[in-house]
């Protein structure tokens, strides 16, 4: 469970940094971007993969291209419902979508399953390989 909430933290965070890189997208404050990331999360976890299979023609034509696409409609389907979290125009969302999928994967790339930062120790084997 402490899990979800960090990974929720770090959206949080992700989308305040796309807020602060990004002319185009407006969060008010911090709770804004908090219950910003939770729509998000759900947007993303039951919308998503069912909008990725949708598009799936494009989005192999575009060799996965297509799926910043999504992520930044996604991310406009936000705007609309939280008050004080704003994305002005499509180019802003597509470019916020890039930066917080950026910034959310460089951050939960230290945090393991149970919410803790996690390390991955390598020890050389025989033969020079590393496990």
């Amino acid at each position: 469970m402490i899990g979800l909430f960090v990974r929720w933290l770090i959206l949080t965070a992700a989308i305040m940094s796309a807020s602060y890189l990004l002319d185009g997208i407006q969060v008010s404050g911090f709770f804004a971007a908090f219950w910003a990331a939770a729509i998000l999360g759900i947007l993303n976890a039951f919308f998503r993969p069912l909008l990725i299979l949708l598009t799936l023609p494009i989005n192999i034509l575009s060799l996965g291209l297509f799926t910043l696409v999504i992520n930044g409609l996604l991310l406009m389907m936000v705007s609309g419902v939280i008050s004080g979290f704003n994305v002005l125009g499509f180019w802003s969302a597509v470019f916020g979508s890039l930066i917080i999928s950026a910034v959310s994967w460089l951050l939960s790339s230290f945090i393991n399953e149970r919410g803790r930062v996690g390390y991955i120790d390598l020890k050389r084997r025989g033969g020079g390989r590393w496990e």
